[in-house]
């Protein structure tokens, strides 16, 4: 049993990797996940305007900042990582862009 995975270093492991993840997502503050380009594309896109260049590459930024990758070929997870990342720019966008939304 020489080569047998000692119990402390797996604990070590998880609670590396727990801490990892749990820290990542605590608030910082004033931080933002959009930029107020990107809240006014948004706003435009969900409002019907126009198709631009401009515009797409705003809404794209914020699906790739929210985990979405599509130069990934042949992501086996391909439509649900989308769709999981639409609802976290949603979240974002709903929380805030406010001022993008009435104006």
């Amino acid at each position: 049993m020489k080569n047998a995975i000692k119990p402390w270093l797996v604990f070590a492991a998880m609670v590396s990797v727990i801490t990892g993840c749990a820290s990542s997502d605590l608030p910082t503050g004033t931080q933002t996940h959009l930029s107020a380009a990107q809240c006014r594309d948004l706003t435009d896109i969900r409002n019907g305007a126009p198709v631009t260049r401009e515009r797409d590459m705003g809404e794209l930024a914020a699906l790739e900042r929210a985990g979405y990758h599509p130069e990934w070929s042949l992501d086996p997870y391909y439509p649900a990582d989308l769709q999981a990342a639409q609802r976290q720019v949603n979240i974002w966008y709903q929380t805030e862009c406010a001022a993008a939304q009435r104006g």
